[in-house]
């Protein structure tokens, strides 16, 4: 039975670069996918084009696309990624220069849009989970972005693109369309694409597969971290998908590595809501059938509902913090006492927050004061943390921490401020013909 081998170039935007380019070389890949985007991060995108309208697109796509174009052009690797966030054509210009750059005549690059729905969005009573509407964000509201399907990817694919890049795609879609395109699975097949959907989570996080963020030393050791490999999927035409890695490269790839990444981020495993299917986890098998080698059956998936998840990025408000440590004897009580210090002041000088943290890393900035009994730490770090309306009230903050350093309890040192606005995200719900998803070809 006819199978394809899809590796993944990347969890998120600033992932490392090397692993993709090992899977690139060593995989024996036909697609090499770099899935990049969170829902905060289209937002920030989005204020970035507004800025710049050459701009909006992942900050290391030059990087990745430089490292990696050479050695998929000539191991014939596809390339699909959301790194276009907020100007899918604007990355896929800059892909096709780095081409060009490249001698890599003829390479076609092709912009997949349409996910951008804040013009019909942004004067709407469409209702978002934080219980407001879209209209009532007003001029707060920065982008609106709905989660796009694997048809404009495949049809992009079948159109011939060595490249392909999305914005707000849904993210195991960036796995499922070179499916659909290489196996011609229809559009209705429901178990079909709930399986291919579990293929995309699966590998969309991709070092989290292979032993990132699972390692727990004496509990769940992994070797070799630092040269973490990220992993393959072995995909046969009927679903059938085995996880892998390349041979020698850091990490593990276990029935433990596979069911962790299986249930995150998933509420109901039966009813996993995607854009293409409403995908069912519940019957998935998971079976280790070598080293580093574990196959995955079982995905089912029912009609999909003709809504799309969208995610509305506004302006919330203003963060300031300050930080600075104290260390050796007393550490803890000069700590303390420097707490005490930040929070009259902020109150004696009018400093309006909305929210205030103040806490001593290293002894309750996670678990509050109730930690257990144990000898107390040899070195603190005080933080202070406040939301405002303003910019000007979260710049006050820091500088009150700042001040600490001459005006506070001896031995203070390493003090860091910071003031920034607070981009948040809300969802809402959008029918699928709000999102129309285009493809924009270019030729090197």
């Amino acid at each position: 039975m006819r199978s394809i081998r899809i590796g993944a170039g990347a969890g998120y935007s600033g992932d490392r670069i090397e692993p993709a380019v090992e899977l690139a070389e060593k995989g024996g890949l036909d697609y090499l996918v770099f899935e990049c985007l969170a829902e905060r991060t289209i937002a920030l995108a989005q204020q970035a084009r507004i800025r710049d309208p050459q701009a909006g697109y992942d900050p290391l796509l030059a990087a990745r696309m430089q490292a990696v174009l050479p050695v998929c052009r000539a191991n014939n690797v596809r390339i699909v990624t959301n790194m276009g966030a907020a100007n899918p054509p604007a990355a896929a210009e800059a892909t096709r220069a780095i081409a060009r750059k490249l001698g890599f005549a003829g390479l076609k690059v092709a912009a997949v849009t349409g996910d951008d729905v804040l013009d019909r969005l942004k004067a709407s009573e469409v209702a978002l989970d934080t219980g407001d509407t879209v209209a009532g964000l007003g001029n707060r509201i920065v982008s609106a972005n709905a989660y796009v399907g694997a048809r404009a990817i495949a049809e992009a694919l079948a159109a011939g693109a060595d490249v392909v890049i999305t914005g707000r795609a849904a993210d195991p879609a960036l796995f499922l369309g070179p499916l659909i395109h290489e196996f011609g699975w229809a559009m209705d097949d429901w178990d079909r694409l709930g399986q291919g959907t579990v293929i995309g989570h699966l590998l969309e996080c991709a070092g989290q597969i292979t032993g990132g963020y699972f390692a727990d030393p004496g509990v769940k050791d992994v070797p070799d971290l630092a040269r973490l490999g990220f992993p393959i999927g072995e995909v046969r035409e009927d679903g059938e998908l085995i996880v892998t890695k390349v041979a020698g490269s850091g990490g593990c790839v276990t029935s433990a590595t596979v069911k962790e990444q299986l249930l995150y981020e998933i509420h109901d495993p039966a009813r996993y809501f995607q854009p293409d299917v409403v995908a069912d986890f519940s019957q998935v098998t998971v079976e280790e059938v070598g080293p580093d080698r574990v196959r995955v059956l079982g995905g089912r998936g029912a009609p999909k509902t003709g809504l799309l998840k969208t995610s509305v990025g506004y302006l919330d408000s203003y963060v300031g913090e300050g930080q600075i440590s104290y260390a050796g004897p007393g550490a803890v009580a000069r700590g303390r006492l420097a707490l005490e210090i930040v929070r009259e002041r902020l109150a004696a000088t009018g400093v309006a927050v909305s929210e205030l943290r103040c806490d001593l890393i290293g002894l309750n900035a996670l678990h509050g004061d109730a930690r257990g009994e144990g000898r107390e730490p040899s070195e603190v770090r005080v933080r202070v943390a406040g939301r405002t309306e303003t910019m000007a009230e979260a710049i006050r903050i820091g500088n009150e921490v700042e001040t600490l350093y001459t005006n506070g309890p001896a031995g203070g040192g390493g003090a860091w401020k910071s003031a920034r606005e607070v981009i948040a995200v809300a969802s809402c719900l959008v029918p699928e013909t709000a999102a129309e998803p285009r493809i924009g070809m270019l030729v090197a």
